[in-house]
């Protein structure tokens, strides 16, 4: 049973779970493209993109890296995010952490084919040094804004040892957000927060954060919610 705001005893709502997909191999995000094609985009962690039509996973990986992954524990492909003008450009980007446990931000291309991505269409936009295993953060979104927002986490150990998420000179422990569209590989938004001062990495919207493995705007207010887990 449910209590109200007023004190009043509410039924508790009947709640039904339904099997929608099986077999999937370590899936750690879901997504979709902003296209109208009511697709899904599962990520698993062992480096491919998996396509739900609705009814069944298809059986062509979207996009599969797994040969440029490190994927176990903390490690591996984390998210995908899709451009605001995907049906326009078909720009997708990706969070991994690469075969030398180093994470890499990366844009891909869809292919002529709507369900495959261009494997040869890569370009990194992001490298950053991980000094352990754990704590890599890993999310991609785009804002209300059209900036790419990216979860960085403080580089692992425990208690953040190296002080790296209090460390303006470094982009460990921190959100992150570029403009992918203002420069090669990007540009900074001149309104970011340490825009301008001595050495900082310019890139940094938010410090002093853990592992910001999760984030999400709210659809209203375009407030942004993270949690640090993982």
């Amino acid at each position: 049973m449910l209590f109200g705001i007023s004190g009043v005893l509410k039924a508790t709502p009947e709640i039904q779970i339904e099997t929608v997909i099986t077999g999937l191999d370590n899936p750690v995000a879901i997504t979709h493209a902003g296209d109208g094609s009511g697709r899904l985009f599962i990520t698993q962690l062992t480096g491919q993109i998996l396509i739900f039509d609705g009814n069944q996973i298809l059986s062509e990986p979207f996009l599969d890296i797994g040969s440029l992954v490190s994927a176990g524990s903390e490690r591996g492909l984390f998210s995908v995010s899709f451009h605001p003008k995907y049906t326009i450009n078909g720009f997708l980007f990706v969070n991994y952490t690469d075969i030398n446990g180093d994470t890499v931000v990366a844009r891909y291309s869809v292919s002529a084919d709507p369900n495959v991505v261009d494997a040869n269409s890569a370009s990194i936009l992001l490298n950053v040094t991980q000094p352990f295993t754990n704590h890599n953060g890993g999310q991609l979104q785009f804002g209300p804004d059209g900036f790419l927002y990216i979860g960085m986490g403080d580089g692992g150990s425990g208690g953040d040892p190296l002080n790296n998420a209090q460390t303006l000179g470094k982009l460990l422990g921190k959100i992150l957000r570029i403009d992918v569209d203002g420069g090669i590989p990007y540009r900074i938004p001149a309104d970011n927060p340490f825009m301008g001062e001595p050495g900082t990495r310019e890139e940094i919207w938010a410090l002093g954060l853990r592992n910001p493995w999760r984030f999400s705007f709210d659809r209203l207010t375009g407030d942004l919610f993270i949690t640090a887990g993982y």
